[in-house]
């Protein structure tokens, strides 16, 4: 426990981290919809779609990652000319502390991986992709571009989804380039022949990856060092990781006894892009200097993030806070959550199909009309996302004498309530930009309002989403209260 906090009193320095990103980036597409029929024309389920999200895949969420932990990074990949890779342009774009290097070829085709979902079910997934090696002029360009990144660069991570920007020829050139520069080498392996990742300082398979590339049996922590041996034996890779899902990962290196590390989550509610957390922890924390062992504590303790807390996509410095120091935080507590966590809970939130509601106000004493607007704002949606004024913005609208309790006191009072599922402080007069972040399919306001004159309500009815006007408990406010309280 001592190591953790340590690591936990270090993790600023993640901040200082630089690490380039080569490989095969992609767009992820989530349709969401109802299934009500079966269409006439075979036995397959119509699907009524009612939203799409857009976000990056492959080697974008590995940035995805990097950023979260606080690291900059340099992304190099390629797209080719065509919608999805414009879409993939601008998501890169969006990003803050990223110098993107998006490679474009002409009539090539940017990988889409489209997932059709009714409720939490994955109906299907439909793909679009090429993976015809990148041209030589291309391969090039991308050399010359990622040299001059590990000038400045702690780390370097290649993500290999197969889609032909990471070619036999590509891997043996960065290796060789990252050598030279004395700059460590992060690979998710793919594949069966690993002799192409010789000089890589360290690779990351899950148990099935490794038993695929050796042949050899993996079903315990004996068995995994056996085999993460025998690549070592017959490769010049200089050490494996191996994530063994709920049972923790096991660090094998040319010299020294394995090193076992217990899995951090409580529960598992989904290992999709866990993998990706692993790459990025490690090396974020090589690239801030940490040792390789401390760098494999991080990183299992950002994947039990990830997969142990429902919508997690990204874990996040104030997280891993948290997880290294053994905070057991109350239910409630874990509900309150940063405006920088709240898009990635949204997002994970919707991959299972789940409708988002949105309230917001100052609920300085909690009376029966604050209790029944969140009992409509709950029933109109699956997920409820409660934005809560800070003290500053309450003082600011309220006047010198509020607010009565404190934000934390307030925001720990919403987060117990059953029908609230996230609270967000937020310090500006009015939430449009917390609105703008979650984007709910279900806007709640009191029936004082019109719908016109609800804050952020243009946002939702362009999206498709709906304005709720809740029913107000007559005789209810917290003026009302304080004038009682004062004899008034």
């Amino acid at each position: 426990m001592s190591q953790l906090i340590d690591l936990a009193a270090r993790l600023e320095t993640l901040r200082t981290a630089r690490v380039t990103a080569v490989g095969d980036v992609m767009m992820d597409r989530f349709v969401y919809g109802t299934v009500e029929r079966i269409s006439p024309e075979g036995p397959i389920p119509v699907l009524r779609i009612q939203r799409e999200i857009t976000v990056l895949g492959g080697a974008g969420n590995v940035l995805r990652n990097l950023l979260a932990l606080g690291a900059e990074c340099c992304f190099v990949s390629v797209v080719g000319d065509d919608a999805a890779g414009h879409g993939v342009t601008a998501l890169v774009a969006a990003e803050a502390r990223v110098e993107p290097h998006l490679l474009v070829e002409t009539n090539r085709q940017t990988t889409v991986k489209t997932r059709f979902v009714a409720g939490s079910q994955q109906l299907l997934r439909a793909d679009q992709e090429e993976i015809s090696p990148i041209r030589p002029a291309t391969v090039a360009d991308l050399l010359r571009r990622t040299e001059e990144a590990l000038n400045e660069s702690g780390a370097l991570t290649l993500s290999d989804y197969g889609k032909g920007v990471l070619c036999p020829e590509t891997f043996r050139a960065l290796l060789t380039l990252a050598q030279q520069k004395r700059v460590p080498v992060i690979v998710d392996p793919k594949g069966r022949d690993w002799t192409r990742y010789n000089g890589a300082t360290l690779v990351t398979p899950n148990r099935a990856e490794l038993a695929e590339a050796t042949g050899l049996p993996t079903q315990d922590e004996a068995a995994i060092v056996i085999a993460a041996r025998h690549i070592l034996a017959t490769t010049s890779i200089e050490a494996v990781l191996v994530t063994r899902s709920q049972d923790g990962m096991t660090l094998v290196t040319r010299e020294g006894a394995p090193f076992h590390v217990s899995a951090t989550a409580q529960e598992v509610f989904d290992v999709s892009g866990a993998g990706d957390t692993v790459v990025a922890g490690l090396a974020t924390a090589l690239a801030a200097g940490f040792s390789l062992t401390d760098a494999c504590l991080l990183a299992n303790a950002a994947a039990g993030i990830v997969v142990g807390k429902i919508g997690t996509a990204v874990c996040r410095l104030e997280d891993l806070s948290a997880a290294l120091q053994g905070r057991d935080l109350a239910v409630g507590e874990q509900k309150i959550i940063s405006h920088g966590q709240i898009a990635d809970l949204v997002s994970g939130w919707r991959r299972q199909g789940l409708r988002v509601g949105f309230t917001n106000g100052c609920f300085d004493l909690i009376h029966p009309g604050h209790v029944s607007l969140l009992t409509q704002s709950k029933a109109a949606c699956d997920r409820l996302v409660v934005g809560l004024n800070t003290d500053a913005s309450v003082k600011r609208l309220k006047g010198d004498s509020r607010p009565v309790q404190s934000e934390m006191a307030r925001a720990i009072v919403l987060a117990s309530m059953a029908a609230v599922d996230a609270v967000v402080l937020f310090g500006e007069d009015t939430p449009r930009d917390l609105i703008a972040a979650v984007e709910p399919d279900v806007l709640v306001k009191g029936a004082d309002y019109t719908v016109e004159t609800v804050v952020g309500s243009d946002l939702v009815l362009k999206r498709g989403g709906k304005v709720l006007l809740a029913t107000l408990e007559a005789g209810f406010s917290t003026t009302n209260t304080l004038k009682k309280i004062a004899g008034q």
